[in-house]
């Protein structure tokens, strides 16, 4: 009869940040060894709290499923030797597979006879084996960091304290690091006690008794319904970040949500330094008000019940009070900073040891920036602001405001820009020339920003490539994938008219001028090439067919601009077009026989067919439009030229035969498909397109 199984690892407190992986992992494993041992079972849910990790599966079945299995062998002509006896190859099958050569059975099998062998095994009962198997899922689980405690060799997250193994209402037999297996939990540090589980299927209810809430979804639900009550309660909006949340979610094992609230006369300082400061160091939700301004109040949530929260509140209160005390402190003090003063600071701090100081960095960035200013063509005002805002981007790097919240860079560097009397443009620039920081995150609203952030982005990628440092694999430590990301959605999003030829031109240019380069330009502009490659690819995937993204990125991605528009105008065509599959496949037979074209031009005294000149006129006749549309990124103009050309194509090939038997003629129309096909290929390559 089925039987629940239960299976708790109880631990001193585990970072929260380590729990969800780590209860995924200890269900995946488990999932996986019932599979593998061919133990049947209903539903399994994995729980989490602070001081466990825990799986419930339902109806585990009593014993494993029994197996038989038929096993290919040699063939006959090789397991049988001239004697007609059993060869070597025959009796090694044997011995490899536990049998004796007489239960060997001939099949054919495409027309060739081989030895076949059939195995049973019998199943186990379930509880025989689930010792070794707990204690083999126990053991091999990984985490970010361990810890070894006492006399123990073992090594796990934290140190294990107490361990529940049940089957149905049956202790499984368990020792690890010294803890013997039971069948007693233990509940909430401060409100519960140890407690004794009758059976697997009572586990939630038996912990709740205890006060602990062990569903992690049930506690989530509970805080932010709390939170949303309050906010209603209050006319308040409580900020929830997911990150935040799933922290405090892994802090507390009964969640009660409070609030307290904050002297008014903080305030004064940006409301971003107060967020961080209550979310990063006491996981605190801020208050907001309906124009999202930041309101004197804090909510957070207690491992514990409702009682005495008027004293939790006033402890909570005075912590904050501190916090927001240093804060002020260093906002005051960071104002008397001269921003001259900061930036002869940054030739102290090390950017990489290959690569110079923050202070080198400074002023490739701001090398690079000018001549993007110049290539883009913008005005002599907004170049002025280019310049001093790439020669102050980084100033904030020495305040004390970002020395305790290094999150705060860029936030503190706009505020203290403005309030030193810079230029609108420049201080908003010194923040934004970090965007986009993260997946999702908002590009530069500003012209000024755009460049200081491309800027800053190439000359970490380029520096570190020139010095060796690509990503590979999961390995990327300096972020580049996400910087050049970040270039990529810069460009698309204000439509820059500049190539990423162009952006890397400049940086390998500046990077030339004011070091040795450890590897050759050309290389470095090589691994550039394809590194952004992949980052336009992605982008494109996000919203287009595989094959058309191969497609237009087969034509190139230079420009930005221009791939992603060819890509979506074709992604269009592809699913809304009824017919243009048969255009795709009259481009395609350009494409084909234009291969075998030599380097001959077309000569117009040489068609001998009205096909040939009708489809000559007809590629000319669109192509200065055509090259107007690439120049100006309009995909769907240029597919639509190209489009034009099916019936010209499809008459032609209707009427004439490209491969002549006089070498001229065939020469000329070859060269002929030969042209049309380069100006297909600007486009896309269409052969890719899967139907």
């Amino acid at each position: 009869m089925p039987k629940d199984l239960l299976f708790e690892i109880g631990l001193e407190e585990v970072p929260a940040r380590f729990l969800r992986a780590a209860m995924e992992q200890l269900e995946d494993r488990l999932v996986k060894w019932l599979e593998a041992s061919r133990i049947g079972h209903g539903e399994v849910t994995a729980y989490a709290t602070p001081r466990r990790l825990a799986v419930w599966v339902k109806d585990v079945a009593d014993k494993q499923e029994d197996v038989s299995e038929e096993v290919k062998g040699p063939s006959r002509k090789i397991a049988l030797d001239e004697n007609g006896q059993w060869s070597k190859a025959a009796l090694g099958f044997a011995r490899s597979q536990g049998v004796d050569p007489e239960s060997f059975t001939f099949k054919e099998l495409g027309g060739v006879e081989y030895i076949y062998v059939t195995k049973s095994s019998v199943g186990v009962d379930t509880q025989s084996i689930l010792s070794e198997g707990l204690h083999g899922i126990l053991t091999a689980m990984t985490f970010p960091k361990n810890m070894r405690w006492g006399a123990h060799e073992f090594k796990f997250v934290r140190p294990i304290k107490w361990i529940v193994a049940l089957l149905g209402s049956e202790t499984i037999t368990l020792e690890v690091a010294g803890v013997q297996a039971g069948n007693v939990t233990r509940g909430h540090r401060f409100l519960g006690s140890d407690a004794v589980i009758p059976e697997a299927s009572a586990y939630r209810d038996i912990l709740r008794e205890q006060h602990v809430i062990v569903d992690v979804n049930e506690r989530q639900e509970m805080i932010v319904s709390q939170i949303q009550a309050l906010a209603k309660e209050k006319g308040w909006n409580i900020a929830i970040k997911d990150d935040l949340l799933e922290e405090v979610l892994f802090l507390v094992e009964t969640p009660t949500v409070l609030y307290g609230t904050f002297d008014s006369s903080f305030l004064h300082i940006p409301q971003d330094v107060l967020i961080t400061s209550m979310r990063e160091h006491q996981r605190y939700f801020p208050v907001l008000d309906d124009k999202g301004q930041l309101l004197p109040y804090f909510v957070t949530v207690r491992n514990g019940d409702s009682r005495s929260l008027d004293v939790i509140a006033k402890g909570n209160e005075k912590v904050l009070r501190a916090r927001l005390s240093d804060a002020k402190f260093f906002y005051e003090e960071d104002q008397k900073l001269q921003i001259k003063d900061a930036l002869s600071k940054l030739e102290s701090i090390v950017f990489h040891e290959e690569l110079g100081t923050i202070g080198d960095k400074v002023r490739r960035i701001r090398r690079i920036s000018d001549q993007l200013a110049v290539k883009l063509g913008i005005a002599a005002d907004a170049a002025d602001s280019v310049s001093r805002a790439a020669d102050i981007c980084k100033f904030d790097l020495v305040t004390q405001m970002v020395y305790e919240f290094p999150e705060l860079q860029g936030v503190m560097g706009e505020d203290y820009a403005r309030k030193a009397g810079e230029k609108e443009e420049v201080a908003k620039a010194v923040f934004e020339h970090y965007q986009p920081r993260f997946a999702g995150d908002a590009v530069p609203s500003t012209q000024v920003g755009s460049i200081i952030s491309i800027a800053d982005k190439i000359d970490t990628i380029t520096g570190c490539f020139s010095i060796g440092i690509i990503p590979t694999g999961s390995q990327d430590p300096y972020a580049l994938r996400r910087q050049a990301q970040g270039i990529v959605q810069i460009i698309l999003e204000h439509k820059l008219p500049i190539t990423l030829s162009d952006v890397f031109g400049i940086a390998l240019d500046v990077h030339e001028n004011i070091r040795a380069l450890k590897r050759s330009a050309g290389e470095i502009r090589k691994d550039l090439q394809e590194f952004f490659g992949l980052r336009v690819k992605k982008l494109l995937s996000e919203n287009q067919r595989y094959d058309v993204v191969d497609a237009v990125i087969s034509a190139g991605f230079d420009s930005v601009v221009s791939v992603v528009n060819r890509g979506q105008a074709l992604m269009h065509a592809v699913e809304s077009a009824e017919d243009f599959k048969t255009t795709v496949e009259s481009l395609n037979r350009v494409s084909n026989l234009a291969a075998k074209a030599g380097k001959a031009a077309v000569n117009r005294e040489l068609f001998t067919e009205s096909a040939e000149g009708e489809l000559y006129e007809a590629w000319q006749a669109i192509r200065s439009d055509y090259e107007a549309a690439l120049d100006a990124a309009d995909g769907e103009r240029a597919l639509s030229l190209l489009s034009g050309l099916k019936a010209p194509i499809t008459g032609f090939f209707d009427s004439v035969m490209v491969m002549a038997e006089d070498e001229s003629v065939r020469a000329n129309r070859l060269a002929l498909l030969s042209g049309i096909d380069g100006d297909l290929k600007r486009y896309a390559d269409f052969s890719k397109l899967v139907w």
